[in-house]
């Protein structure tokens, strides 16, 4: 029996261990996920099928992600009032992505150039077509970019309704209904959230059914090299931030071991982003700064996306074996700066990104993005789950920086 403490309106953890196990949402997402790979791997035509569960999961969670953006953003700005303060917020984040997606991108081509994970024979590789991303390497634009990002759009209009709403004479009322609508919309999402495993297990069905774990053999070095360089960025350079703040790499990512888990089973960031919000609002991130913050790091801040794009342009070169100076590899990173800003919004945008970059390089052959299709489903997970960890970590370094950080109401953090 589900006993509650009407004071804190929060459930009371059952004595018993055992209800208490099978009762944790990590646990049996993580469950989910084993099943998944199993089924997937042993009755591959079953788990493929299985793609219509992970997939509506993932679409019943995007209905939520507009309005709780919107929400957030519209309620957080109507409590400041001041314009001035919201674009001081977005200057500092944009600068700090920036800073931070540079370090990421560098960080890859370091690990990719001294581990060589493209020093194989392309013989022993399984190539595919890669015609549907290399026809499509047009420049970039920050009027596509924009159209084609509806949480970039969402944002746009919930800072411009915020910024009305604050000015008006009826403005407490407003707040008070708009309020009481973001706390039925998080009540939905929790009883949602329940599906989560179900969700999980046909993400993972799928994927392992359709492209198999020995898919991964021929290009484990590649696979092993960016789960390093993902590993060392996670725990070294956010490890490094969040310790200025004073908070543990580690605790933190236990706080969000749900959304990681959710992010691993379905290769997206995008369900666990309304989970996020609430949970950053809870760690004592004003709604303010999550509600601009975490919308605009999923268009802008893709560290994992930006490790990958680096290491996937070394591999490339080192399969073909092309040799690229220092120099060249400056360039690189800065033509990345630029073409990665096009990553998000956009299904296989990772490829053509990757496409536009060789294709400004002019020295890397394009037909390099034939090995990688193959592989590129299981390292959107890493990519995946690295783009959640920097958006929470760049939601707290603003909320700090910004002094609005409250008293954390959760534990060992």
């Amino acid at each position: 029996m589900i006993k509650i403490n009407h004071e804190t309106n929060q459930v009371i953890p059952p004595k018993n261990w055992f209800i208490r196990l099978i009762s944790n949402t990590a646990l049996q997402v993580l469950l989910a996920i084993i099943a998944g790979v199993l089924v997937g791997h042993f009755n591959p035509p079953l788990g493929v099928k299985m793609e219509i569960v992970g997939k509506s999961f993932i679409n019943i969670i995007k209905v939520f992600i507009g309005p709780i953006i919107f929400l957030t953003i519209v309620l957080g700005i109507s409590s400041i009032g001041d314009l001035k303060k919201v674009g001081r917020v977005g200057i500092k984040a944009l600068l700090y992505f920036e800073v931070v997606t540079t370090l990421s991108l560098a960080l890859g081509l370091f690990v990719a150039y001294f581990l060589k994970p493209g020093a194989i024979d392309i013989a022993g590789l399984t190539a595919k077509d890669p015609s549907a991303y290399t026809n499509k390497t047009t420049e970039f634009s920050w009027i596509n970019f924009f159209l084609s990002n509806f949480t970039l759009q969402v944002l746009v209009v919930g800072i411009l309704s915020g910024f009305i709403i604050s000015h008006l004479n009826k403005r407490e009322k407003i707040v008070e209904v708009l309020d009481n609508v973001s706390q039925f919309v998080f009540k939905m999402l929790k009883y949602v959230m329940y599906l989560a495993p179900i969700g999980a297990f046909g993400g993972m069905a799928f994927a392992v059914g359709k492209f198999g774990i020995q898919t991964l053999l021929p290009l484990g070095k590649l696979m092993l090299c960016m789960y390093l360089a993902m590993g060392l960025f996670v725990f070294i350079v956010l490890g490094l931030i969040l310790r200025y703040y004073k908070i543990n790499i580690w605790n933190f990512l236990k706080y969000i071991k749900e959304e990681l888990l959710i992010v691993l089973a379905t290769s997206s960031s995008e369900p666990a982003l309304p989970s996020l919000i609430n949970k950053l609002e809870k760690l004592g991130c004003s709604k303010s700064v999550v509600g601009l913050v975490v919308p605009t790091g999923y268009s802008f801040n893709l560290d994992g996306t930006s490790i990958y794009l680096s290491m996937a342009v070394m591999f490339i070169a080192q399969l073909y074996k092309v040799p690229l100076s220092f120099t060249e590899m400056i360039s690189i990173i800065g033509i990345l700066m630029i073409t990665s800003k096009g990553a998000a919004g956009v299904t296989g945008s990772g490829f053509i990104v990757l496409a536009s970059t060789l294709t400004a390089i002019h020295k890397i052959p394009i037909e390099g993005l034939a090995f990688l299709l193959g592989v590129d489903k299981f390292m959107s997970e890493a990519r995946a789950i690295t783009n959640i960890i920097g958006n929470g970590v760049a939601t707290i370094v603003i909320a700090k920086s910004e002094k609005e950080f409250v008293q954390p109401q959760v534990k060992n953090l």
